[in-house]
């Protein structure tokens, strides 16, 4: 269960954008400056009478990785949209910028949609028309470990390396963030161990990754901080040690039932 469609267009040409000042997105630009890659502030949402984001805040500096975790249905999917810049909040800004001067966000929904009579390179080459720069498709593809599939087609992948074009998609164009909606989700552990791999290997390079996961095990051994996200705020936001600590758990996936529980508890 999503927080809402996550049906895209299908192909999504805006799966990697620019940052300049817009209104109609809640986004605003951000000079080249030692700051953070992506900075959200205050933002509310409510679909009709269910307010799934309540004034929630979050800073992700280039080179962190942050992982969102929550139930079903807390605002995960839906936070990652207005990061992504895909939708607008009905309250709040996200502003997008970092030190290198890169203000591109590329996007990895839950759902991701493909062209099936496409190749993988194909996918790539369709994307990169979009952006302003020359894109090394060959290259990406071997970034995410798909350089043997470049010419196999869309419908002929597997779930798995579905994701990880999804994946290359995101990252056409070198964005300076990237944002990824369970990455994780269908694969099986070894394919789970080589997403998170590319994740650590997309910080050491300076991206700033901002993605939701159910998969707490690798998300602890990975994440430079975790952001629970409950009732659409956030209930814990540290280290995934201090966030375990903060409980007396001993792992992440217990730290996660009692904080949510909690939370259920006193009431949101």
């Amino acid at each position: 269960m999503t927080d809402e469609p996550t049906t895209m267009p299908n192909p999504e040409p805006a799966t990697t954008a620019e940052t300049d000042s817009d209104e109609s997105t809640g986004e605003a630009a951000v000079p080249a400056s030692n700051g953070p890659a992506i900075a959200a502030t205050d933002l509310s949402h409510a679909f009709g009478d269910v307010r799934v984001l309540d004034g929630v805040s979050l800073s992700v500096a280039p080179g962190e990785i942050v992982a969102l975790v929550g139930p079903n249905g807390s605002g995960k999917s839906t936070l990652l949209r207005f990061l992504a810049r895909v939708r607008a909040p009905d309250e709040g800004t996200v502003a997008v910028g970092s030190e290198s001067g890169r203000a591109r966000v590329g996007y990895l929904p839950q759902q991701p949609g493909f062209r099936a009579g496409f190749t993988a390179a194909d996918t790539l080459e369709f994307y990169a028309q979009f952006v302003d720069e020359d894109v090394d498709v060959a290259g990406v593809l071997e970034r995410v470990g798909l350089a043997d599939a470049a010419d196999r087609r869309v419908d002929a992948l597997s779930g798995g390396m579905t994701r990880l074009l999804g994946l290359g998609r995101a990252l056409v164009g070198d964005p300076a963030v990237v944002v990824l909606d369970e990455p994780a989700s269908g694969l099986d552990p070894g394919m789970v161990e080589r997403l998170f791999g590319i994740v650590s290997a997309l910080a050491d390079a300076g991206v700033a990754v901002v993605l939701s996961s159910h998969n707490l095990g690798p998300v602890e051994r990975t994440a430079d901080r975790v952001v629970v996200l409950d009732g659409g705020r956030f209930v814990a936001d540290g280290d995934p040690r201090a966030v375990v600590e903060s409980v007396g758990a001993t792992d992440l996936q217990t730290a996660f039932g009692d904080l949510v529980a909690t939370e259920e508890v006193t009431g949101r």
